[in-house]
């Protein structure tokens, strides 16, 4: 374990912020611990800093709906590691958010030691999960062949669909990206195919089955 960490906390409530610092505090001898009340201020953390070790990011605060969040993370910033933590711990939970990115997933119901020896797994390059919890296979089949959709885009195609999810224009993502907007065209029209979809409104309707309830099938 390395003696200076910088972990990035995303949670919209500050006493379960407070709980995973406490957590987190002691797993080395310099922690230094970024703390975000929503999905946007912990975008911009991210992208403010290239040297955090571990993001712990919250499935359901402002700005983010349920795993189309994490996407969206693991889409815009793919070299760092991301931990899902959430209340919703069912098996389907957690193996969609595994498939889609994350290094791990702790319960809002998992004791100080437990978060610590997640995060100590991930930070050794290991995934972590609950304890004793089957994985099982997935048992709806549009989820199932949704995630292996989106597996297949690229993390700039990606980033283009969760922006299209946000309502941007072409310009105002061409504009985000700083690429041309004849670029931003032809990454629209690979994740139409690759996403099986015909058009953008489609594509959005796609992605939102990840949405607000991440148990939801």
């Amino acid at each position: 374990m390395e003696s200076s960490l910088k972990f990035v906390v995303a949670d919209d409530h500050p006493l379960f912020r407070g709980a995973l610092r406490h957590a987190l505090v002691g797993l080395g001898e310099d922690i230094r611990i970024l703390e975000a009340g929503d999905f946007e201020a912990a975008q911009a953390i991210v992208a403010a800093e290239d040297d955090i070790d571990l993001l712990l990011l919250d499935l359901s605060m402002p700005g983010a709906s349920g795993l189309s969040g994490l996407v969206a993370m693991r889409a815009a910033f793919p070299a760092t590691p991301v931990i899902v933590v959430s209340a919703h711990d069912a098996a389907q939970t957690v193996r969609r958010a595994l498939e889609l990115g994350a290094s791990g997933f702790i319960s809002k119901s998992a004791s100080m030691e437990e978060i610590r020896g997640a995060v100590r797994q991930v930070l050794e390059g290991d995934v972590a999960t609950p304890a004793h919890l089957d994985l099982g296979t997935e048992g709806d089949a549009e989820v199932s062949q949704l995630i292996r959709r989106l597996q297949s885009l690229t993390p700039q195609q990606t980033r283009v669909l969760t922006m299209l999810s946000s309502g941007l224009l072409n310009k105002q993502i061409a504009f985000e990206l700083d690429v041309s907007e004849a670029t931003v065209k032809a990454h629209v029209s690979a994740v139409l195919q690759k996403l099986g979809v015909d058009s953008r409104t489609q594509a959005v309707i796609l992605l939102s089955k990840l949405g607000s309830d991440p148990t939801a099938s």
